[in-house]
């Protein structure tokens, strides 16, 4: 069992002597859920499959898996037992992804039916209700079978086993006792054969049907199972893209007018959470964007339903008023924050007079930070801030780094919005996307020039390369000096020449090459460097950038004050600087108290600045 499993209610755990509570709410909520309902006997065991007979009447599993990949595991819930017609909505999935929506559609309704779910009925255009009744899931095995002939049984279970993150098996005794006992699934395909829904080879198809049934399942496989429509398509925890987010969107449908046989109106005004059950006793239920449920118990009531399984499912959605139809947000709080960069710049120092450019011109960049997941909603509140309250900024920094998901409908509005701030002037600047992004992709394929976005990794980087633009636009670059006399660093501010040239006598220039590591985090800090010419970039061993210095900046002035480096320094382009060494300056200082004395007030000064700028962020942060 991996790490982010939580292992059964009987399982043994080590106290802690923190005080802190061993286990989570939600765990501790469905460990009371199992031992309060298993004491539950009535229902009755499958007869109609004798195989089904044997169960075991006191086993109970539940099983509950987070959409990112948590998983909560309560009593029985690894026990094997077959899946029956909870299969009936994966193989649905199938279907759907293997002959496409049409096809299936003109052979499948996506009506409830009202009746048992082996009714020997069709609708008055001759084909079954819908795919979750015995009518419909053998109509979806035969298209499946009609697609990849005797491969079909294969492509089920492996399907199926990517839902489960782990490879499935068949119980081959209850296919042959489904085999000789199916009379009634044989009426209903010879039916389906008579109105042309099933292909000649009936027996073939049939055989598909009754190994589906038969493949061997436990809660925690359910749980996965649904966790993965529930993640539109993506299992989890294997982080597989099983289904596509279209097709999760069909089946869920069709689970919820369906799913719970002619239990389904009950089921959905109860608890409202999409689900299949199975006579075999598992109940599957996804919860869009939050978790999969999982429960097995073979004790069945007179809809064919998990007595236990079902208690489960209505204890937690009320629990945790988790009913879908029983939704409450606020779209304005996918909106953490909205600031121009006015005492927020980026972790690039600025020479003096390109500071002041962008002091006086701070207004000429926006930033805002979304967070959440954006839908319909939030994306439409969000283009209303922009387009009723347009920003009067040039430059517009929209940052995603906290939404981990975008809507289709989301990503068309605010591509359209995007399009028309670039018409208008604005340059939008997106940040906040990795590598292969899906949140970039939905947004870049819905704007009508891509090319026009910029985009970027972090915050910072969008920051600075907005920063950029506005002190280029204001002549701050023309006055960028090749190298820096001592006397414009700030450390050495208000020294005299005589002071200053003792200085330089102490030091020794230094060349780097770019990429070149000009300090590395935990060596001794024994010097301190002058840039005279070139980029540095001061880096956590993350990586994560603290600061980016040029021309006229000191680094390593920590030197001062701490015995080793706690991060590195690397040279972005060919740097010249001087470096002074700790000791000759030691000697130094004493010499000449008050020019230390002044040094070390410039250093006082550095490190205020820098706390108001950290100050600046946390307020703003905390202002939202």
């Amino acid at each position: 069992m991996d790490a982010q499993t939580s292992r059964s209610a009987n399982a043994a755990s080590t106290p802690r002597t923190t005080g802190y509570p061993t286990r989570p709410p939600l765990r501790r909520f469905l460990t009371d859920c199992h031992a309060e309902f298993r004491t539950d006997n009535s229902g009755q065991l499958a007869d109609y499959i004798p195989e089904l007979k044997r169960a075991d009447p006191d086993h109970f599993g539940i099983a509950l898996v987070t959409i990112d990949g948590h998983v909560y595991e309560v009593g029985d819930s690894d026990v094997p037992f077959t899946i029956q017609s909870v299969s009936k909505a994966f193989v649905f999935a199938l279907a759907l992804e293997m002959v496409g929506e049409a096809r299936v559609a003109a052979t499948i309704g996506v009506e409830p039916s009202g009746e048992a779910f082996n009714s020997i009925r069709l609708t008055n255009d001759n084909r079954p209700f819908n795919p979750m009744v015995n009518a419909g899931a053998i109509a979806c095995s035969g298209l499946i079978y009609e697609a990849d002939g005797k491969g079909a049984f294969e492509r089920v279970r492996a399907k199926l086993s990517q839902f489960a993150g782990r490879e499935l098996g068949v119980d081959e005794a209850v296919h042959a006792s489904e085999t000789a006992t199916g009379n009634r699934n044989r009426a209903i395909a010879w039916l389906l054969r008579n109105y042309a829904v099933l292909p000649d080879d009936v027996d073939a198809v049939l055989d598909v049907y009754f190994r589906q049934c038969a493949i061997l399942v436990t809660a925690r496989d359910l749980a996965v199972m649904a966790a993965t429509l529930a993640n539109r398509g993506i299992n989890p925890v294997t982080g597989v893209q099983v289904i596509t987010p279209n097709i999760v969107a069909r089946t869920l449908s069709v689970m919820t007018s369906s799913g719970m046989y002619d239990y389904a109106g009950e089921w959905t005004y109860r608890v409202g959470i999409p689900a299949k059950s199975g006579v075999g006793g598992g109940i599957v239920a996804a919860l869009p964007s939050q978790l999969g449920l999982g429960t097995f118990s073979p004790l069945l009531d007179n809809h064919f339903n998990s007595v236990r399984g079902l208690k489960v499912c209505e204890a937690l959605s009320a629990r945790f008023d988790l009913h879908m139809l029983n939704r409450n947000a606020d779209v304005r709080t996918s909106i953490m924050a909205d600031y121009d960069v006015y005492g927020i710049s980026s972790r690039r120092s600025r020479q003096p007079h390109e500071q002041q450019i962008l002091d006086e011109r701070h207004s000429d960049i926006c930033v805002l930070e979304l967070v959440g997941a954006m839908n319909f909603g939030t994306i439409d509140y969000v283009t209303r801030r922009l387009t009723s309250e347009p920003p009067n900024a040039p430059l517009l920094i929209i940052d995603f780094r906290r939404v981990p998901d975008i809507t289709a409908a989301g990503a068309e509005l605010l591509g359209e919005t995007l399009t028309a701030l670039g018409n208008a002037g604005v340059t939008a600047v997106l940040s906040g996307f990795e590598e292969n992004s899906a949140v970039w992709s939905a947004i870049a394929a819905r704007t009508a020039e891509p090319r026009r976005l910029r985009r970027f990794p972090l915050l910072d980087d969008a920051i600075e390369w907005a920063e950029d633009q506005v002190i280029y636009r204001f002549g701050g670059f023309t006055d960028v000096k090749e190298s820096a006399h001592l006397g414009e660093q700030a450390l050495l501010a208000e020294l005299d020449a005589e002071e200053i040239a003792a200085i330089v006598k102490l030091s020794t220039t230094r060349h780097y090459a770019a990429g070149q590591r000009i300090i590395a985090a935990g060596e001794p800090a024994n010097s301190l460097f002058f840039l005279q010419s070139g980029m540095v970039s001061v880096k956590l061993r993350s990586g994560v950038r603290l600061a980016s210095l040029g021309p006229g900046m000191e680094f390593g002035e920590m030197a001062m004050l701490e015995q080793s480096r706690s991060a590195d320094v690397l040279a972005d382009t060919p740097v010249t600087c001087l470096e002074l060494p700790l000791d000759s300056f030691a000697d130094y200082r004493r010499l000449h108290p008050e020019t230390s004395l002044k040094i070390m007030r410039n250093l006082a000064a550095i490190l205020a600045r820098r706390l108001v700028a950290a100050n600046a962020k946390v307020d703003l942060l905390s202002a939202y």
